[in-house]
Order: structure tokens, then sequence, then C-alpha cells
């Protein structure tokens, strides 16, 4: 899990059709669960989008605000290359975060 003092974070979540979901947050952990139980963002919760397939860090949350707000510009074949180029299986990163591991079928794409 990523250390979270002083620490932002620009993520990406996706679903297993590859829908995908961009946000910033100062605690990962805690707003990954948020979405994961219905309780982050409507898009999020209404498309089933909780697999953390990709992330950055930053102490700088005025860079975090400006990479999340740039890359919800950018062409959803821009997106899809910014994942695979780190995380080509689609992976949920967060796997075993909360002490359980994602379904082999949500997880292999």
């Amino acid at each position: 899990m990523p250390k979270q003092s002083n620490r932002y974070f620009v993520y990406i979540l996706a679903d297993v059709d590859k829908t995908m979901y961009t946000g910033v947050t100062a605690d990962l952990y805690r707003r990954l669960w948020q979405h994961r139980t219905g309780a982050g963002s409507k898009f999020a919760s209404m498309h089933f989008v909780t697999k953390l397939v990709w992330f950055d860090e930053t102490d700088d949350v005025t860079v975090a605000i400006g990479s999340e707000k740039q890359i919800k510009t950018w062409r959803r074949k821009w997106k899809l290359d910014l994942v695979e180029s780190g995380n080509p299986g689609w992976l949920d990163l967060a796997d075993g975060w909360y002490g359980i591991e994602a379904d082999s079928e949500s997880s292999s794409e």
C-alpha cells in the first residue's frame, strides 16, 4: 500500500470492460474503499468501476490536481496506453489491501 502522509494521488479505476474513472485524493486507501463500498463517485458506483489500475503520487497537491484534470481531457486511447505502459494485464493494484483478494474473473483482462 502506498505511503499516505503528505502525499497526493492521481488514480485510474476501471471495470472489466475497461470503463475508466480518474480521480485525485490525499488518502488513496480510504478513497478506494469508498469507491468499492458505493460511497465514492456516482459515476464509479453506477458503472462498478472499482479496480485500481494506475496511480501516481506526488507531494504537491497542485501537481496532483493538474494531472487529474489533464488526464480527464485525454482521449480514451491515451488513457489506455497510460495504464498499459505500467500495468499491461490490467491487474488490480490494490489487490489484498483490505484483506481480500480480487476474484480471478474481475482481475483477468
